[in-house]
């Protein structure tokens, strides 16, 4: 009966040693995913959602249909007016202590800056206030469309070329902003791989 005891009394431990653990890397966090349309953002972060990890976090994922349906132009056709939306968004996500976005201030910018409707004083304008906000992620994960399909949701664009914009103006930011991040990483591979790529640079 000791020997059982013992043996019980040892699992219960590592149990509670695994949960403690659990709960140590339940570090308040603001995680920001970025890249261009159509490469598995959201996917990711509904992923994300389901680790024990991150059980105490907010995530928010895109809402580009609901504010279309608002009558607020995407893409190509964003406005000034649209895009500080986007930024308020933005913003009201980096006042949640522990987060994990789909959408950074990056993307925003990248979009505004891609507008054919905003001026482009007017753009570098929005992207110098955007700016003084990217040091507020503590991670930023920038995805690659290289290899991934383009998908038609039926709200985002799906012309290759502007896709191809999006995500060449998003890497010149995230270049020159590079001071400003504090801490980047590219990730790629099927959803699984980046959430393991995610662990690891984040939990060791």
């Amino acid at each position: 009966v000791g020997k059982k005891q013992d043996v019980i009394v040892r699992v219960c431990l590592g149990l509670k040693i695994h949960q403690l653990q659990i709960k140590d890397q339940q570090v308040n966090m603001k995680i920001g995913l970025c890249g261009t349309m159509s490469v598995g953002k959201t996917t990711l972060v509904n992923a994300l959602k389901e680790l024990p990890e991150f059980a105490d976090y907010n995530f928010a994922t895109e809402r580009s249909k609901y504010l279309r349906d608002l009558g607020i132009p995407l893409n190509t056709d964003s406005t000034l007016k649209g895009q500080f939306i986007f930024l308020a968004e933005r913003c009201a996500e980096l006042m949640n202590e522990n987060v994990i976005t789909d959408r950074t201030v990056i993307d925003v910018m990248a979009f505004t800056k891609a507008a054919k409707s905003i001026d482009y004083y007017e753009a570098e304008a929005f992207c110098d206030a955007a700016y003084k906000l990217i040091d507020e992620y503590d991670y930023i994960f920038y995805i690659s469309p290289k290899g991934i399909e383009m998908e038609d949701n039926g709200v985002r664009e799906t012309d290759l070329k502007y896709r191809e914009t999006i995500d060449n103006i998003i890497q010149l930011l995230l270049y020159r902003s590079n001071h400003r991040i504090k801490h980047f990483a590219p990730i790629s591979g099927t959803t699984e791989e980046r959430i393991a790529k995610i662990k690891e640079i984040i939990f060791g």
